[in-house]
C-alpha cells in the first residue's frame, strides 16, 4: 500500500495512499453502522429492508467508482469472514448462498456505477447525483437482487419483482438523501473531487 501521498497509477487498481485506505475503511465501516438499527421484512419478502443500500450509495457518489467500489469490496469480505455487519447480525459465507445473496453482489455493482455516473458530472448537483444514485443504488441492485432472490427461493420472477416493489420508495428516499449529502460533501470539500480520481 502506499503511503507518499501520490495518486494511484490508472492501471493498478488496488494501489492506494494512505488517505485512499482510509477513506475505503471510513466508508466500509458506515456501511456496517447503517447495519445497527436492524431489518425490517415487510409482506412476506425473504429479503428484509435496510439502510445499508444508503451507505453503498454514499461510497459510490462520494469516494468515486473505485475507491466507493473498493469500499464495499471491503465491506463484503469482512461479512464473508464472518463478521456479523449485516443488518440483523448476519455474516458469514452461508448470506453469499441466502435470497440476499444478488443484492450483496448489487452493492458492489450499484457503487461502482454510482461513482461512474458522478465521476463524469462536470459539476455535481443535487438532480445529476439524484439520477446517478438511482440508476446505481437502486436499477443496478435490483436488476442483479431480484433475479438471484427469485432463482434461490424458488419464487417466480414476476412475484419477486412484486414483493420487490416494497422497497422502492424507501429507497427513492436514500437515494435523494445521498444525493443532498454528496453534494454538501464535495461543496463544503472540493478536495474530494480530486481525491477520487
Amino acid at each position: 500500500m502506499r503511503t507518499d501521498g501520490a495518486a494511484a497509477p490508472r492501471g493498478r487498481l488496488l494501489a492506494l495512499t494512505a488517505g485512499d485506505a482510509a477513506r475505503v475503511a471510513t466508508f466500509a465501516a458506515l456501511i456496517a453502522a447503517l447495519g445497527v438499527p436492524g431489518s425490517l421484512a415487510l409482506f412476506g419478502n425473504a429479503v428484509p429492508i435496510t439502510l445499508q443500500t444508503l451507505g453503498v450509495m454514499l461510497a459510490g457518489a462520494v469516494l468515486g467508482a473505485r475507491l466507493g467500489a473498493l469500499s464495499v469490496a471491503t465491506f463484503l469480505a469482512l461479512v464473508a469472514a464472518g463478521l456479523p455487519l449485516l443488518a440483523g447480525g448476519r455474516g458469514g459465507l452461508a448470506v453469499f448462498a441466502g435470497p440476499s445473496a444478488g443484492y450483496l453482489v448489487g452493492f458492489l455493482a450499484g457503487a461502482l456505477t454510482v461513482g461512474l455516473l458522478v465521476d463524469r458530472l462536470r459539476r455535481p448537483t443535487f438532480w445529476p447525483v439524484l439520477g446517478a444514485c438511482l440508476v446505481g443504488g437502486v436499477a443496478v441492485v435490483y436488476a442483479i437482487g431480484i433475479p438471484v432472490q427469485a432463482l434461490l427461493t424458488g419464487v417466480p420472477l414476476t412475484t419477486t419483482v412484486q414483493l420487490s416493489l416494497v422497497f422502492l420508495p424507501g429507497d427513492v428516499l436514500k437515494a435523494a438523501a445521498a444525493a443532498a449529502v454528496t453534494v454538501g460533501v464535495l461543496r463544503a470539500y472540493p478536495a474530494a473531487r480530486t481525491a477520487r480520481r
